[in-house]
């Protein structure tokens, strides 16, 4: 193994533990019995949190590649949805199995009174293509319908950012933050794209 390629794998595996980081914190948080006085809420919260940063994550890549000359990050790119993808998922099954006790009949009733819930759930299912066709097998089979599927994630992350704003209270201070680095990665892309 080079140096070169030994860099690689090393940076690799720290990006991947440093993504993984926020669900081991949250796990030792739970063990020491150190989530506050809603732990079950609290976990809900903190996993969609992280889903939509890895999200966002995932939409920088390309404005990052392109302006930094940072090329080496569209190696992580896949990995990033994936985890996006994976702690919404884990969002999900949090809010199902700690808030709804699995029953059906209290989530016909969110789902009627909370809008939130379904945009966030119509987020997720355009995910989950984007998921099962990540790998370069897929890639490959559906040459360039792979790209067009891809383009997903583009009214997924508006979903969610949607999901994010309908739950504001009071403060929405990371609301805007969150809307204001939307705006601009999407607004890059379309930059680019009347550009080209």
């Amino acid at each position: 193994m080079t140096a070169v390629e030994r860099i690689g794998l090393i940076r690799w595996w720290l990006i991947f533990l440093l993504l993984l980081l926020p669900l081991g914190l949250l796990l030792e948080g739970l063990l020491s019995n150190d989530l506050g006085a809603d732990p079950a809420k609290y976990i809900v919260k903190e996993l969609g949190f992280w889903a939509l940063c890895w999200l966002w994550l995932t939409l920088a890549v390309t404005p990052a590649r392109k302006l930094f000359g940072w090329r080496w990050l569209a190696r992580y790119r896949r990995m990033f949805g994936l985890y996006a993808f994976f702690y919404a998922l884990l969002h999900l099954l949090a809010f199902a199995t700690f808030l709804l006790g699995w029953r059906w009949d209290i989530l016909i009733t969110e789902l009627t009174k909370r809008p939130y819930i379904v945009v966030g759930s119509l987020a997720l299912l355009l995910l989950l293509p984007l998921a099962v066709t990540s790998t370069q097998g897929m890639q490959r089979r559906l040459g360039k319908r792979w790209k067009k599927l891809h383009l997903l994630i583009y009214p997924a992350s508006l979903l969610v950012m949607l999901h994010f704003l309908w739950q504001i209270r009071a403060d929405f201070f990371q609301q805007l933050i969150f809307a204001i680095l939307l705006a601009l990665l999407l607004g890059y892309r379309l930059y680019l794209k009347r550009r080209s």
